[in-house]
């Protein structure tokens, strides 16, 4: 039987909480081009890594504006900073949880398992997030990528989470939704389960993460058999 992980960590945006909403409002803006998203997606994670990698650090939704206005530009579509800033910003802050989060966060809770929110959002941008969806007293602790310096896949952002709770990495479970953000928890040595939302795929060249499934509560249901020996 596998043993208890010291430290459960979420990430939040579409592991926790719903992008439905967010992706509607981001079609508006560009013009109803809906084969745009995933497009707008990949290159906010694209320059989220580049930001990193050339030792700086940008707000999330910021460079999620920024990466929105580069994409509607290439598509002859007007986009002005502010416009963009302002979606992104209150879409994200707005989003609803998926329909089984509550119920599994209770019950690994009630299961006296030590949760952590942690996302490449701002600190102020997870602490409403948590508010506005209801999660926030479901949390032990509530971490954001900004107090590391580096956005989550790079090493050093799972290294200051892991420092910051006071375990070690192998102590760590990393939940996501994201192949990318397991594959990034994995090398840094922790643990990992994926959550395998719609359009979602574990990377291939990365360890296949300790637990699979299609929603948290699926992962509740198996982390809660786990060993406290």
């Amino acid at each position: 039987m596998n043993h208890r992980p010291k430290v459960l960590f979420f990430d939040v945006n579409e592991t926790l909480l719903d992008l439905s909403s967010l992706k509607e409002n981001v079609s508006e803006l560009l013009n109803g081009r809906d084969d745009l998203l995933p497009l707008w997606f990949t290159t906010l994670l694209q320059y989220s890594l580049v930001t990193s990698a050339g030792g700086q650090y940008a707000d999330f939704a910021k460079i999620g504006a920024a990466t929105l206005q580069m994409v509607a530009a290439n598509n002859d579509i007007e986009l002005s900073k502010r416009k963009a800033e302002s979606l992104v910003i209150d879409s994200l802050r707005d989003l609803k949880p998926h329909p089984e989060v509550k119920d599994a966060l209770t019950r690994l809770k009630n299961d006296n398992y030590k949760l952590v929110a942690f996302t490449n959002g701002s600190n102020e941008g997870v602490n409403q997030q948590m508010k506005n969806s209801g999660l926030t007293d479901l949390f032990d602790e509530l971490l954001s990528v900004e107090s590391a310096g580096k956005f989550k896949p790079f090493k050093e952002a799972y290294d200051w989470a892991a420092q910051h709770m006071n375990v070690q990495p192998d102590e760590c479970m990393m939940i996501a939704a994201h192949g990318w953000d397991v594959a990034g928890a994995q090398w840094a040595g922790w643990r990992a389960a994926f959550i395998a939302r719609p359009g979602q795929q574990q990377y291939p060249l990365a360890p296949k993460a300790e637990i699979f499934a299609t929603n948290l509560q699926e992962v509740a249901d198996l982390i809660v058999t786990y060993s406290k020996n």
